[in-house]
């Protein structure tokens, strides 16, 4: 199992066009794909769990990865987050 604190970058936080990236993501990958906000976790291949984190700028997750294709998930899902989503701000 891989695992690392994140931060959410992005001005808008896990709203729904990011969060929608983010299950797009974790979904090309067999592995459990987990983020967890104070205790909460959420699947990360389920867009209503992302969004009930409620993250917002600043928001730091701890992310975990377990599976076959664990590394090549783990790599995607910080490059997105690191890359704000794609998004400018």
């Amino acid at each position: 199992m891989l695992q690392q604190t994140v931060t959410i970058k992005n001005k808008l936080g896990l709203h729904a066009r990011a969060a929608a990236k983010l299950v797009n993501t974790a979904n090309r990958f067999e592995s459990s794909v987990v983020l967890n906000n104070k205790g909460k976790g959420a699947d990360a291949k389920s867009i209503m769990g992302i969004m009930m984190l409620a993250a917002s700028q600043g928001t730091e997750l701890k992310l975990f990865v377990e599976g076959n294709d664990e590394s090549e998930a783990f790599a995607s899902v910080i490059s997105l987050i690191d890359n704000r989503f794609g998004e400018e701000e």
